[in-house]
């Protein structure tokens, strides 16, 4: 992805960058060059030149931020509603386990909303409000840790696959025994 956010910028990475045009369009106006513009704000001059062109088309409005791409596929009092189906628990809409899977809420997306979105971008949606991989809420009274440990420490070596190790090759596409 582009961006660690998921592909979006925060608002104050969107602010600091909107900042960052404006300031050039200043330069652009005391007449300083897109090389020298760019090594100022320390950008690439390729964007420079677009900001430039942008300012000459539009003026300051044309290097403003226009906001986001597009709007979400689901708006805030949706995404309030999918929360209270979630809170239901898979059960309650039919699947057999109480395991929330971004298949099963994609399907429960459709069902309820009529909306088709991406498994990422359900979870990008999920992430960004506050939600996270399930993780179970108490370890299981059965759990033997001392049992656990010995199976690590004696049996997982011998499951684990052997690394092989590296040996010369050539860089002929015959063997060179075959030669």
């Amino acid at each position: 992805m582009r961006y660690p956010q998921g592909g979006r910028l925060t608002p104050e990475r969107q602010a600091f960058r909107e900042r960052i045009r404006l300031e050039a369009v200043e330069r652009f106006a005391a007449g300083t060059s897109c090389v020298e513009v760019a090594r100022e704000l320390r950008v690439s001059v390729r964007s420079v030149q677009r900001w430039r062109r942008a300012w000459q088309d539009a003026g300051v409005d044309g290097v403003r931020s226009t906001g986001p791409a597009s709007l979400p596929k689901l708006s805030d009092a949706l995404f309030a509603v999918l929360e209270k189906e979630l809170d239901k628990g898979p059960v309650a809409h039919g699947w057999p386990d109480q395991t929330w899977t971004l298949s099963r809420i994609k399907t429960l997306i459709g069902r309820r909303f009529h909306k088709k979105m991406t498994l990422p971008g359900i979870s990008q949606m999920l992430r960004r409000h506050g939600w996270s991989h399930q993780v179970p809420a108490r370890r299981a009274t059965e759990r033997d840790d001392a049992a656990v440990a010995g199976w690590v420490k004696e049996t997982w070596p011998f499951v684990e696959l052997r690394r092989r190790r590296s040996a010369p090759t050539s860089s002929s596409k015959t063997r060179r025994a075959s030669r």
